[in-house]
């Protein structure tokens, strides 16, 4: 009997050992892409990185020096105005979403925000070429907005939606029960406490519209010139990584991959920044509560 339980004991040590051992392997080959990707564009990139780089205009073929200021600032013109656009619509659907879960209009909000997470961003980028190019006769910075707010609008409603869902029903009951009311409850105490999954999606969201190319080629179009206005055409590093990485020149590819390693600082800078705010006013609030 005991030989049998021994027997029992080594099988299940085993199979947990050998659990254990895919878990990890399957954790190392998820974030592998992530390694190789940044690991190849700083390779690539960093020789052409410089402050110059960073600020000066591109220059034409055959020319030295040269840069991708104005892509850099009409990247973040348009995830600024797409931010605009997109955070307090998704965070007010999310909401919806989560505290009416039960409502006709919210079951089909919720399916057609599902549907609209998964339509092709060249599909949104023609919608909004109808709508907004069309309409004002010029590709600009506006319309590349519009278009990267349409995409990151469900993003930002199911991680909403996701983050409220995972507070408590007590928190809710606590907050009602002490007279305050459903709208306050919701503002005050349930998205306080779900704050932290609201910035991971918000930072998905930005990060996924800072790395859109195909609406930005129907919308925001192509300039070299800094933005100077919402109604001009805004370049932008996608547009540019995509134009001339498909180029037969050796320089425009080095600029590409340059453009790749900026694009990727960005976003974990906006992603890191979010985290370390929002950690450190975590950390503020259990202050307080103490």
């Amino acid at each position: 009997m005991i030989a049998q339980i021994g027997r029992i004991s080594v099988k299940r040590r085993l199979i947990d050992r050998t659990m254990q051992a895919v878990i990890i392997l399957s954790a190392i080959a998820a974030i592998t892409p992530l390694v190789l990707i940044i690991g190849e564009a700083a390779v690539q990139g960093l020789p052409v990185l410089s402050f110059s780089f960073l600020i000066n205009q591109p220059v034409p073929v055959g020319y030295q020096g040269g840069g991708i200021g104005p892509m850099i600032q009409g990247t973040l013109v348009m995830v600024l105005l797409a931010t605009l656009i997109s955070f307090p619509l998704g965070l007010c659907a999310g909401i919806f979403f989560s505290e009416w879960p039960n409502s006709r209009l919210a079951l089909l909000s919720s399916f057609s925000n599902d549907v609209l997470a998964e339509f092709p961003s060249m599909v949104i980028g023609i919608f909004v070429y109808i709508i907004v190019v069309l309409a004002t006769g010029t590709f600009s910075a506006l319309a590349g907005g519009v278009a990267l707010g349409i995409i990151m609008v469900p993003l930002v409603a199911r991680t909403t939606e996701e983050g409220l869902k995972s507070v408590p029903p007590s928190v809710r009951e606590a907050s009602i029960a002490l007279g305050i009311p459903r709208w306050k409850t919701v503002f005050y105490v349930v998205i306080r406490s779900a704050r932290g999954m609201l910035v991971t999606g918000a930072i998905l969201a930005v990060a996924r519209a800072a790395g859109e190319t195909a609406p930005l080629i129907l919308t925001a179009g192509f300039s070299n010139a800094y933005v100077s206005g919402l109604l001009r055409p805004a370049g932008s590093i996608p547009y540019l990584i995509y134009y001339y990485g498909i180029s037969p020149y050796q320089s425009w590819h080095a600029i590409a991959w340059g453009a790749s390693l900026v694009l990727v600082m960005i976003i974990m800078t906006i992603s890191l920044t979010l985290r370390l705010l929002v950690r450190e006013k975590a950390g503020e609030s259990g202050l307080k509560h103490r």
